[in-house]
């Protein structure tokens, strides 16, 4: 490559990750954490949320122990004041612009046909991965405009993209969360803000599964029974880092993620 042509290259947002922020939602344990323990290798400054605070301040512990820089703060998304009232706190002289905002924050909650869906469970479900990632947004689109160099992720899910039996109720708030991710991008095209939607199929984590069977551990197990290798939290977390990392210019407007053994949400070759 020329001298010229090098100069005229556009920066990579890695080049910025030394000065910059990036705040993660829901990193309390899987793809949250992974995905803040990822950011920090590459340089990023990492701002770590979730509701359970001691959760997210061993992380940021853990994170600098090894090196790395990171603040650790209590926050529900479902909480609008107490998100604004974040967003307020997050200042560019802390550790560099905010520049990265992973919105990973969500969850499904059972697994019920229609009929007999929960409408509180559907509310709850919605509230958190449509109306949390709309708010933690908006609040900090106008800092990570300022950076001059932002990028918005949003982690929905291969749900937001074909329905399956039993999954109304999160398949419809994350068809949500996809259509905030693809409207925004429309709507802040000529701003400097990238918006990257990254929907994983099959991820054996911690507490997902569990969560959604309300803590039943033999209904969580059978979701991965026979699955030879499912998705791993550091597997989508790899995933979202390259996307973050890929030249200012690049948007990778989104990009599906599932295990080898997974066709489609309800095709899945499972060894048994």
């Amino acid at each position: 490559m020329s001298a010229a042509a090098a100069a005229d290259r556009p920066t990579a947002a890695a080049d910025n990750a030394a000065t910059a922020t990036a705040v993660v939602t829901g990193a309390s344990g899987g793809i949250g954490a992974a995905t803040a323990r990822q950011l920090a290798a590459a340089g990023y400054h990492v701002v770590v949320t979730a509701r359970r605070e001691e959760r997210v301040t061993a992380l940021a512990e853990e994170i600098t122990a090894a090196g790395g820089s990171a603040t650790a703060y209590a926050l529900d998304v479902t909480d609008r004041a107490a998100v604004d009232a974040f967003a307020a706190r997050l200042t560019d002289d802390q550790a560099g612009p905010v520049r990265v905002l992973v919105n990973n924050a969500g969850g499904a909650l059972g697994l019920d046909p229609v009929a007999g869906g929960s409408a509180d469970e559907w509310r709850q479900m919605y509230e958190t991965n449509v109306l949390g990632t709309l708010g933690v947004t908006q609040a900090l689109l106008p800092t990570l405009t300022a950076s001059g160099d932002g990028t918005v992720v949003i982690v929905s899910s291969t749900a937001a993209l074909g329905t399956y039996e039993g999954g109304a109720g999160y398949v419809a708030a994350k068809h949500g969360e996809h259509v905030l991710a693809e409207t925004l991008r429309l709507e802040i095209v000529g701003t400097p803000v990238r918006v990257i939607e990254i929907a994983p199929g099959m991820v054996k984590t911690e507490g997902f599964a569990t969560t959604r069977f309300h803590g039943d551990a033999e209904k969580a197990a059978k979701v991965y029974e026979g699955v030879a290798a499912p998705l791993t939290a550091d597997d989508v977390a790899d995933t979202i880092t390259w996307a973050v990392t890929r030249p200012s210019h690049v948007n990778i407007d989104l990009l599906v993620v599932r295990p080898r053994a997974q066709a489609s949400n309800s095709k899945v070759h499972r060894e048994l």
